[in-house]
């Protein structure tokens, strides 16, 4: 299998000749896929550094968070890419996999990166089971390379190969998916970044640039694949395809200029949100904001469809959680039909349970936390709230990853540094000594303990 690094080669090779050859025999550059790929299974360890290009103009790649950047070869002048739309395997986090759609071995597909002004050539090879095509999703184009199968191309059978070609006019932060049997394609995961950097390397520059797409599946427990009929009652909620546990995190240097580029191509709007620092909107597929029209936030809301490019400097050390902001984004695979048993006691009926069914625990009573209790679960079925961090459960899922701030990185080191060593006296902690009274709200009483059981009031007859 090509990686990466071996296709760009080193020292500034143009591509290696091997590659070359192959292509040239073809007459198509090579599909590379992700590195380490285990039976068609996308690489799920630790993002790379960013690595210089080799040819065509300069610019600062980015960072895919749990991903990769697809090569490409120069011809006559050209960038020539080639994409593989095929199913996939992708593990979500450590324990579960999932069967999917997407390219090159991995959902989403890699990040196309160009220059503002390249002419690119695209070459998509079908190899699904039924028709499909690519929408270059926010690119200005020719109506013919637009990607919409039965308004502007036909569809790709399969086995075909179809060419798109076009100039990458604006800079900014875009998308590529289906407009073939999109219900089915896409929510089988078939997404990928698209990201033209500016002629100026100068232009928009920061030290940290990050791209990830929001996705969502519905995978019953226990199963592999997606139920893509799904509108709404989605149980898995994801950043570029996988969920924390099995996230990276994004790795800072104090100091550091940072952009971390969101696109959300599921069925709902999702309010993302950093913990420990402002941020201001600079960039949307539509375009980079202007200086003057930007202003702070702590979170923004990404609508179906829409990227949104944040940027702030990485001025306060310590490992800073980023997220939805919808809790139960936060969360993985969980039942949408489980009543709220708070405050409820059914320790009885838990014991009779428990002579049918032996180790049967009473949850939910108490709150949903489980603390450090381990459940069984069906096979390939994460946790709905997993994750340890320096004191303990994280008890988060889903949409959740952690942006780790420190001093004295190196330019280019994207390693994860660990957990934060907290300065002393900077960590909430127990306290035991007098308190200040807690005030209630006027006019109201405290509420009972839970589990308390509560007086009812005699029932009215009568008008």
């Amino acid at each position: 299998m090509t990686t990466r690094r071996a296709f760009l080669g080193a020292g500034g090779t143009l591509v290696g000749a091997a590659a070359v050859s192959r292509a040239g025999a073809a007459g198509l550059p090579e599909a590379p896929y992700a590195p380490n790929p285990q039976a068609n299974a996308a690489a799920s360890g630790a993002t790379a550094a960013p690595l210089a290009p080799p040819n065509g103009r300069p610019y600062h790649p980015v960072v895919t968070l749990n991903g990769w950047s697809l090569p490409w070869r120069m011809k006559d002048g050209v960038k020539e890419f080639h994409l593989v739309a095929e199913p996939v395997v992708r593990e979500l986090a450590p324990g579960m996999q999932a069967n999917l759609w997407g390219y090159n071995g991995q959902s989403p597909g890699p990040t196309i990166e160009v220059v503002e002004g390249d002419r690119v050539r695209i070459f998509v090879t079908n190899k699904l089971p039924e028709h499909t095509s690519v929408h270059w999703h926010g690119q200005i184009l020719p109506c013919g390379m637009d990607g919409v199968t039965g308004l502007t191309q036909p569809g790709i059978a399969p086995g075909k190969t179809f060419m798109y070609e076009f100039v990458a006019r604006h800079a900014g932060t875009f998308m590529y998916h289906p407009h073939a049997d999109e219900m089915q394609q896409m929510a089988m995961g078939m997404m990928g970044s698209w990201v033209t950097h500016p002629k100026d390397p100068r232009q928009h520059a920061v030290e940290r640039d990050y791209v990830m797409l929001l996705g969502a599946f519905d995978i019953e427990p226990g199963s592999y694949t997606p139920r893509t009929n799904t509108m709404l009652d989605f149980n898995l909620w994801t950043m570029n395809s996988r969920v924390f546990p099995g996230l990276d995190p994004m790795v800072a240097r104090l100091g550091d200029r940072v952009r971390i580029r969101v696109g959300n191509l599921t069925m709902t709007n999702h309010p993302i949100h950093l913990h420990g620092h402002r941020f201001e909107v600079a960039c949307t597929d539509g375009g980079w904001v202007r200086p003057e029209a930007r202003w702070p936030e702590v979170s923004v809301d990404v609508a179906v469809g829409q990227m949104r490019a944040i940027e702030f400097v990485a001025d306060n050390p310590g490992d800073w959680a980023f997220h939805c902001h919808k809790s139960h984004h936060t969360m993985n695979a969980m039942g949408h039909e489980v009543p709220n048993l708070i405050g409820v006691d059914h320790r009885d009926v838990a014991e009779k349970i428990n002579d049918l069914i032996p180790g049967y625990m009473v949850m939910g009573d108490k709150g949903g936390s489980m603390g450090d209790m381990q459940m069984p679960l069906p096979e390939n079925t994460l946790p709905m709230m997993t994750g340890r961090g320096p004191f303990g459960n994280l008890e988060m899922g889903g949409m959740f990853t952690v942006l780790k701030v420190r001093e004295g990185l190196a330019r280019g080191d994207y390693r994860d540094p660990g957990w934060y060593r907290h300065p002393a006296g900077t960590v909430a902690r127990e306290w035991t000594g007098e308190l200040p009274p807690a005030a209630q709200a006027p006019g109201t009483a405290p509420a009972p303990a839970p589990g308390a059981a509560s007086a009812r009031k005699p029932q009215q007859h009568g008008h």
